[in-house]
């Protein structure tokens, strides 16, 4: 039966969507279908006016993603189910397709495709928590009734909720006003294509929903009896035949945003006034007053009423200036805060220093009166003024009591004291003070002193010039700084126990409220020059308001070009050396200071370092002169030890010339013949004064011999016969030349005479066939020449001696046979050169006291010369550099 009935309804369907879609030969059932997020949704499509297809060439999409066949089921031949789950708020269409099974099929494509839209929402939910008021309108109550309530569930934009306000009355009177004392009935019903649906019913009294106007006219009067109260007045805004009213007062002081409220069975009657109690003398106060519906949990509270202001009257002081100390180089400040219950303006303080060894207080002291200026604004403020009182010196171990007073139009206050003991160190401070932020405050801890009972704590906190302090109760082991405090800024807190009135030793710590970075770095500047490879870098402190922080460390910066080297000092260094520089180099050099929070650098600076390290160059000078110095004195002291040999190379003895043999010289005067030694081999005898002891001159024609005064100076060297070791040495010899010094200046030269006589044998006798010997005499004196010798061409000849004159020559003698060479090797070959004496020459020196010399018979005289030949031979330019 059950099939029937389907079958039935399922060609009914059919022919409907036929007529619909006579076009199409797919259908879609059902149409625009509202569907509930979080359900499943079934849809069957259905195969009309055609054969062509059946439901197994069927298959669905959603939006662009092909439905799979598991959820497909298949009615019939020509109908097929899909079902599919609602989950997202996006509406999507569903498609139902044909596959290509035909040409028809093919060609006819848009007829074998149909889709449908779903959109989507949420069924509407209960709202919440109705309410509704009805606000005075006048002096009456409005009718329009304002309700609200909270909207629950979600919605869509495809499906959105309405809600109606629905106000049902028990009697429905058509009247123009707001209906008092009657039952109210109201709900609110929402609705949307999904569903519909109601909130609670809310039935309550009419005047349940009535807010009234705030009181009016409020006013506040100020007795100058009552200086701690204040009378309030105020208006009801309804009459009691609609409402009668309660009352509710707040008040506060003036710039303070804390309220205090009257508790409201004082204020539950219906009543125009109150009295304010217990306030503080010369206060300005803000008072507000609000009402409602008398009868318990009916109505709203009305808003509250303006602001009204009023002082209370002044009082007498009713607690003590707050007294305290600055302690200066030179002496003592005592300062004062007004009193905390000043009551009044304060216009002046008195003050009276005493010593504490006077017995009666005002006996000896006065008191001193200090005029002040309060305005209204300094009274009404929570921040008290301070005042400096008086600036005293001190003495070291000086004990003194200071008493205050403060003084209104009213009256004075009690007395306050303070003791400034002898020595602060006697009284025990704080222990283990600890100071940090907190949450925009600062806390302190401490542990109280174990040796004496504290009556009280003065906390004190310092930043730059500015100073305020707290006192706390001596049970106090931790509190809050309550002064305006800033961020950045260091604060020296201090923690003063006191004693009876007396201070004892503080406790101190440093604190920032809140730290940040460096507002600068230091400046950085050399202490001194610069060295050759070093540099002394100095900075000052960064002052306290430019820290901002803590400063952990400093970096020192420098570079001479592309590398920055970098150094870390810590926070209490303000100087340092670098080291290892490059000589002749600039530099640049910066300093970073560091917080916890950050850094900041300070400004360049620029330094070149020496080419030479300081007393280098003196180094180098003194050096060289130690080593000249060290030469010198080596030097001296070789000349001291060898001053003998010294002498006798550049100062050699010089025979007395009026001793010489060459005085006696002359053509008139012959020569003793004297036998010749033994020793003297050859015929040439050598006359020497010096060392080599041979004289050949006759002694008694040393007296014949006149000396010539003329000056002749030469630079020749001489023959260096008579030298100290018969060698040649360089001696100054008579020069042909008439110029030059006189005597005084040739008197400590040396003058050589030097000449070979031609002698036959023995003197007086005639020359006979016998070789001639030659004898080579020589002298040596600073005295001028003799006047035989004037004539440098003369030759004298004296029966068979000759004389004549050669070329000087070292002092040598010479043995050709033996092969013997005595001193002076070159000897013969400069004989040669002057082509004078044969190389075969033998010489042999002559003693002094010897006259003549006789030739051996093995010398021949023929190798003497035929021409004559002068005494001496020619000086050329003076003297011969030494």
């Amino acid at each position: 039966m059950l099939l029937i009935l389907f079958a039935v309804f399922s060609k009914l369907q059919k022919c409907m969507l036929a007529c619909l879609f006579y076009d199409s030969h797919l259908v879609i059932a059902p149409q625009s279908p509202v569907l509930e997020i979080g359900t499943n949704f079934t849809a069957t499509c259905m195969i009309i006016n055609t054969a062509e297809i059946t439901a197994d060439d069927l298959y669905w999409n959603l939006s662009k993603t092909t439905v799979s066949k598991e959820q497909y089921i298949k009615i019939n031949k020509t109908a097929l189910n899909v079902t599919i789950p609602i989950t997202s708020e996006k509406p999507e269409w569903l498609f139902c397709l044909c596959k290509r099974v035909s040409p028809k099929v093919v060609l006819n494509n848009g007829r074998f495709i149909h889709g449908i839209l779903l959109v989507k929402g949420y069924r509407p939910e209960k709202p919440e928590n109705l309410s509704c008021v009805a606000v005075q309108n006048g002096t009456y109550i409005s009718p329009s009734i304002r309700c609200e309530w909270e909207v629950v569930g979600r919605q869509t934009t495809e499906v959105p909720t309405t809600y109606t306000l629905i106000v049902r009355q028990t009697a429905q009177v058509p009247l123009n006003v707001f209906p008092s004392f009657m039952l109210l009935d109201i709900w609110v019903e929402a609705h949307n294509k999904l569903g519909t649906i109601e909130s609670e019913h809310l039935k309550k009294d009419a005047n349940y929903f009535v807010k009234t106007n705030p009181p009016s006219d409020v006013t506040v009067i100020s007795e100058k009896s009552f200086p701690t109260s204040l009378l309030i007045n105020w208006a009801h805004p309804i009459a009691s035949e609609y409402l009668r009213l309660m009352y509710q007062i707040r008040f506060c002081r003036l710039g303070s945003h804390i309220w205090n409220y009257v508790p409201l069975e004082d204020t539950s009657e219906y009543i125009q006034s109150f009295r304010l109690q217990n306030l503080r003398p010369d206060t300005v106060y803000v008072t507000q007053v609000r009402c409602k519906n008398s009868q318990k949990n009916h109505g709203f509270w009305s808003n509250w009423s303006n602001n009204a202001t009023e002082r209370t009257q002044e009082d007498r002081p009713r607690s003590k200036p707050d007294l305290w100390k600055i302690v200066t180089e030179d002496g003592i400040k005592f300062i004062c805060k007004d009193p905390e219950l000043s009551n009044g303006r304060i216009t002046r303080f008195d003050i009276m220093i005493q010593n504490p060894k006077d017995k009666i207080k005002n006996g000896s002291s006065e008191w001193e009166r200090i005029m002040v200026n309060r305005s209204e604004a300094d009274s009404s403020s929570s921040h008290r003024k301070i005042t400096l009182l008086k600036k005293i010196p001190l003495a070291d171990k000086t004990s003194v009591k200071v008493y205050v007073t403060a003084i209104n139009s009213v009256g004075k206050s009690d007395e306050a004291l303070l003791v400034i003991p002898a020595n602060a160190n006697e009284f025990a401070p704080v222990e283990e003070l600890m100071v940090w932020p907190h949450e925009g405050q600062l806390l302190l801890e401490w542990k109280p002193p174990t040796s004496t009972a504290v009556s009280e704590y003065v906390v004190e906190w310092v930043s730059g010039g500015q100073i305020d302090w707290q006192r706390e109760r001596g049970s106090t082991r931790h509190t809050v700084i309550k002064g305006n405090l800033e961020r950045f800024v260091c604060y020296n807190v201090s923690v003063y126990p006191i004693y009876s009135g007396r201070i004892g030793n503080p406790a101190h710590a440093e604190v920032f409220l809140e730290e940040g970075a460096p507002v600068r770095g230091p400046t950085v500047k050399l202490n001194g020059n610069p060295g050759r490879n070093e540099a002394k870098l100095t900075w000052e402190e960064i002052p306290q308001h430019s820290r901002r922080g803590f400063i952990t460390n400093y970096t020192i910066f420098y570079t001479s070009g592309a590398e920055i080297h970098a150094i870390t000092v810590p926070a209490n260094t303000t100087s340092y050396t670098l080291t290892s520089l490059s000589a002749n180099t600039k530099y640049d050099t910066w300093i970073k200071a560091s917080t916890i929070r950050g850094s900041a650098n300070g400004f360049n600076h620029s330094f070149t370092t020496l080419k030479y390290a300081p007393g280098e160059i003196e180094g180098i000078v003194v050096g060289v002169s130690l080593g000249f110095l060290f030469v010198v004195l080596m030097t001296m002291l070789i000349c001291f030890y060898k001053k003998d040999l010294i002498k006798k190379n550049f100062w050699p003895q010089i025979p007395n010339p009026g001793e010489s043999t060459i005085g006696n010289w002359s053509p008139d005067y012959p020569l003793k013949a004297e036998t010749p030694k033994e020793n003297c081999l050859s015929g040439i005898s050598v006359l020497d004064m010096d060392i080599c002891d041979g004289k050949c001159v006759i002694e008694e024609d040393k007296a014949s011999l006149p000396l010539k005064k003329d000056k002749y100076l030469s630079e020749e060297h001489s023959s260096g016969i008579g030298g100290s070791s018969c060698m040649s040495s360089p001696r100054q010899s008579v020069s042909d030349s008439d110029e030059g010094g006189d005597m005084a200046d040739t008197t400590s030269s040396t003058i050589q005479y030097s000449s070979v006589v031609a002698s036959s044998g023995y003197k007086g006798q005639t020359p006979n066939s016998h070789p001639q010997q030659s004898i080579f005499s020589r002298s040596e004196s600073t005295q001028p020449l003799l006047d035989s010798e004037e004539n440098a061409d003369m030759v004298v000849q004296d029966g068979s001696r000759q004389f004549q004159h050669f070329s000087r020559q070292p002092c040598c003698t010479h043995n050709a046979g033996n092969k013997d060479t005595t001193n002076c090797d070159d000897f013969s070959q400069l004989a040669m050169e002057q082509q004078e004496i044969p190389q075969s020459l033998d010489f042999c020196p002559l003693e002094e006291d010897n006259e003549q010399i006789t030739p051996t018979d093995e010398l021949s005289a023929d190798w003497l010369p035929t021409v004559p030949v002068s005494s001496y031979m020619p000086q050329l330019g003076g003297y011969r550099p030494q």
